[in-house]
């Protein structure tokens, strides 16, 4: 009964050329955290000096969702010193929702890649394999304290932590990038695992959510046939293995709409 006098109401409306009442507004203030995987790095539209871009994930939840307030202290190169020093103090009071990407700057993770594209395949299983050590060994502390810093700053917060993509596809021992065997892009992607484990460890460690964002591109890493994230770019090299325009719109932004809730 309720649903019919419901349909009733607003046909009457409609009859009368007065207008239905609209979805009430979120009442969510929005804040991204993080470095370039959140600044929108790689995609169209990059602009300031942390090269912040509206498809970049953040940029795109708020414009599909109308948050109540966007804050956006992404910035692209940012450790998670820089975090806490430059971004969590401009947290706003009342921040309801944060998310970030965070610790692959920390880790080496792109001069690693870059290294291993004019390296040799065992020279690059090196280097992967000390990466990897140094992640184990430093960055648990790093990424504590950032975490800590954030729930000081915002404890009411619903605090999503994204990881990082798979960056190579390796269903195949053929890659169109110069330099990438299907021995460096395996062993590059076992060391982005051991990243995006750690991180995952770490965020459930400090009470936040974890959203994974392996799922989502999987099938679409470089080399594939639609890959969602660049390879070696020239112009702006800045966008260098890191995800395109799809690799944001279809990748990170259903990981983190999922989380969000």
């Amino acid at each position: 009964m309720s649903k019919v006098l419901g349909f009733l109401v607003t046909v009457s409306l409609l009859t009368l050329g007065v207008a239905a009442p609209a979805a009430a507004a979120s009442s969510v203030d929005y804040v991204a955290l993080g470095d370039s995987y959140s600044s929108g790095v790689g995609a169209p539209g990059q602009t300031g000096l942390c090269l912040r871009s509206p498809n970049g994930y953040p940029a795109l939840w708020a414009s599909r969702n109308a948050p109540k307030s966007f804050t956006n202290l992404t910035c692209g190169g940012a450790v998670t010193g820089d975090v806490r020093s430059l971004q969590v103090p401009f947290i706003p009071g009342g921040t309801d929702l944060i998310s970030i990407t965070i610790g692959g700057n920390d880790a080496g993770f792109a001069p690693t890649v870059l290294s291993c594209q004019v390296s040799s395949d065992a020279t690059c299983v090196q280097k992967v394999a000390a990466a990897e050590a140094d992640i184990s060994a430093t960055l648990p502390a790093k990424l504590d304290a950032t975490y800590a810093a954030i729930r000081a700053k915002a404890p009411q917060a619903n605090v999503v932590v994204l990881g990082y993509p798979l960056l190579f596809d390796t269903s195949s021992s053929y890659c169109g990038l110069a330099g990438m065997s299907l021995t460096k892009r395996r062993a590059l992607n076992q060391g982005a695992q051991v990243l995006d484990d750690l991180i995952a460890q770490r965020a459930r460690a400090a009470g936040f959510g974890f959203s994974d964002v392996r799922d989502e591109f999987a099938g679409h890493g470089i080399c594939a046939s639609a890959p969602y994230l660049n390879g070696l770019t020239i112009a702006p090299p800045q966008n260098s293995f890191h995800p395109n325009k799809n690799g944001y719109a279809y990748g990170y932004l259903p990981a983190f709409a999922g989380a969000a809730g």
